[in-house]
């Protein structure tokens, strides 16, 4: 499997999640209750899976790799999808505040963690698309094979240092949500 074949795979399971977050943003906007455990793992995922893992292998390697092939850090896709990764961080923040004052009984705080949930997939969906279709194209076109034979082999050992076991528990989490809030 190619290194941008890697990150798509990965993509197609934050995806779960943007869907899982889409729901949950739904149901406190019409005043359910969302237990505040199953906000905490949405957002563990997020920092966990989809940035220290996942964006660090954008961040870390291929993006570096684009950037010795031509394409300049601060300005173009790359410059962009570093912009966009910042406003998720941002809007992953902003959940995580609304939801601890949503768990001390503020119940207006209910509206904001809906508001950034909705921010963030809505960003991430865009942001995906554009790496998927634009941006990994651009990678498969300018990296030269040995190049994309070193991120193969550096994103399997990003993914040793996260752990195996690790990332099935995120597989496990990713399909029980899917399953309380998508089914």
């Amino acid at each position: 499997m190619t290194a941008t074949e890697v990150l798509k795979t990965e993509h197609r399971d934050i995806r779960v999640m943007l869907s899982v977050l889409e729901n949950v943003a739904d149901r406190l906007e019409g005043g359910e209750a969302v237990p505040h455990a199953d906000l905490e793992a949405m957002l563990d995922f997020i920092r966990t899976f989809a940035d220290s893992l996942h964006h660090a292998k954008e961040e870390g390697l291929l993006f570096p790799a684009l950037e010795r092939a031509g394409f300049p850090r601060e300005s173009g896709p790359v410059g962009v999808m570093l912009l966009e990764h910042d406003a998720g961080r941002g809007h992953t923040r902003g959940l995580a505040e609304a939801a601890e004052r949503l768990q001390a009984g503020d119940a207006a705080a209910a509206r904001q963690a809906a508001g950034h949930a909705r921010a963030y997939v809505q960003l991430l969906d865009a942001h995906i698309y554009k790496e998927d279709n634009i941006l990994f194209e651009m990678a498969d076109m300018h990296l030269s094979e040995e190049e994309q034979k070193w991120l193969s082999d550096e994103f399997e050992r990003v993914a040793d240092r996260f752990g195996h076991d690790r990332h099935e528990e995120y597989h496990d989490l990713l399909h029980t949500l899917r399953d309380r809030y998508l089914s």
